[in-house]
């Protein structure tokens, strides 16, 4: 059996540096990180040598918003099909939301959602706690070393947890001693102007009028609510999927370690805009809507001056017949995980954003943001979760090659320049130039809530 593993000739990005190495792994951690000009023959006969030349070796990517529909909405994906995905994407950790069947509004369904993870998932795993206008009690329950945070619906979506009780609200946001994740939409205005779209195109309108419903002034004035909230307590606020210049005001471009308010941008938002409807129809239906060019511009921007501080997928699959249906009945939902890295690598190709900036936003400051034990880095004495990119293996999406239950993607027949090789999970291999190894399950989370 082999116990070690070195990566070879690795062009390692790290820490906003690049240079040229050997990574050695040892059982879960890593062990080494040696020059390149060390010579590896003195290393034992049984380690096993990945040559990395050709390749970049970045931390393990950690999604800090997935919707893997276990328990309950399983025909759509559950933790064993999506975390396959993940980890063929080189995502090595996810952080899953509350809304399943049941919903996790309870200690005791929160542990049951772990149970299973820890029988099916391939990727390291945590679950967010979720909140409601009736469970207070059991919010205040969570402990913050185990799970990652509290997530709150400022506006429904699949699995309607929506949380509109002012009071409820207030106390929240003045007794949660950890993270409050939030989905911020204005659902009174969400209804207004989904009465007055159905009054003008009846029951099928064009898929424009997703982000018409959704606009700006429906992200905007729940983002501005939760946030006054935020700073009126206190309170460690992530504000998830931004999708609006204008919610950018409201967010710093100060380093990560001085802010207690936060920000995430999901893939879906960087890479489309509401011209595309057109062309992806139901496909690209997600809460909350892309939006314009502009917004998708600013967003962008603000990824690269701090404003943003997290990269995540919002990754949420359904099945081909729920997406096929007309606009009101289709659900909200895109399936990403598999294709984010390649996508992200493609904008940097496009000089939108660098290498850097792409395994901070991925990496290091989900690492921070949730204060994750000892992950998110290439350290000697962290886990082993690592990602390797072939930037000279270009792919194709085709239907076949996708992992998600779902079985379809909007990026299908869209070609990257890059292709995740391998991908290490706890100093396991667990996918391995297409292929995965099914043998060894992720590892919870666990996180460090007192420190700085």
């Amino acid at each position: 059996m082999v116990m070690a593993t070195i990566l070879k000739n690795a062009l390692i990005i790290n820490e906003y540096t690049r240079y040229y190495g050997h990574i050695l792994v040892s059982s879960e951690h890593i062990h080494k990180i040696l020059p390149i000009t060390d010579d590896l023959s003195a290393y034992h006969s049984e380690t096993q040598v990945l040559d990395c030349s050709g390749c970049i070796v970045i931390p393990g990517l950690i999604d800090d918003q997935v919707h893997f529909r276990e328990p309950g909405l399983t025909h759509k994906g559950d933790i064993l099909s999506e975390s396959h995905a993940a980890v063929a994407g080189g995502v090595t950790s996810f952080m899953d939301m509350p809304n399943t069947n049941p919903q996790a509004l309870t200690q005791e369904v929160l542990e049951q959602k772990y149970a299973l993870a820890a029988e099916k998932s391939l990727a390291n795993y945590s679950f967010y706690m979720g909140a409601s206008n009736t469970n207070i009690e059991d919010v205040l329950q969570t402990d913050f070393s185990k799970i990652c945070g509290v997530k709150i619906f400022m506006g429904s979506s699949t699995g309607n947890m929506l949380l509109d009780d002012d009071t409820v609200l207030e106390q929240l946001f003045s007794q949660v001693k950890g993270l409050i994740a939030v989905h911020c939409e204005n659902e009174t205005r969400i209804r207004e102007r989904t009465v007055m779209a159905r009054e003008r195109y009846g029951n099928n309108p064009p898929l424009s009028v997703h982000s018409w419903i959704r606009d700006e002034e429906t992200c905007y004035s729940s983002s501005l609510k939760a946030v006054t909230l935020a700073r009126k307590h206190n309170t460690k606020l992530h504000v998830l999927h931004l999708s609006t210049a204008k919610e950018l005001t409201l967010f710093s471009d100060q380093s990560l370690a001085n802010k207690s308010i936060t920000a995430e941008v999901s893939i879906p938002h960087l890479w489309f805009t509401d011209a595309d409807y057109e062309r992806y129809g139901t496909l690209i239906k997600c809460n909350p809507a892309v939006k314009t060019l502009h917004d998708r511009e600013a967003l962008r921007q603000a990824v690269i001056d701090g404003r943003i501080d997290v990269l995540a997928t919002d990754h949420a699959p359904h099945t081909w017949a729920e997406k096929q249906q007309d606009y009101f009945k289709a659900p909200s939902g895109i399936p990403m995980i598999q294709h984010w890295l390649v996508g992200l690598l493609e904008l940097e190709r496009q000089g939108i954003f660098t290498l850097e900036q792409i395994v901070a936003k991925t990496a290091h400051n989900p690492a921070q943001l949730f204060k994750i034990q000892d992950r998110g880095f290439i350290r000697e004495g962290y886990y082993a979760d690592l990602t390797v990119v072939d930037t000279h293996a270009p792919q194709t999406v085709e239907k076949q090659s996708l992992l998600s239950k779902c079985g379809w993607s909007p990026l299908e027949q869209q070609t990257f320049h890059n292709s995740v090789k391998y991908t290490f999970v706890n100093g396991h291999l667990t996918f391995n130039q297409g292929i995965l190894d099914t043998s060894k399950t992720g590892q919870r989370l666990l996180f460090n809530p007192n420190t700085p």
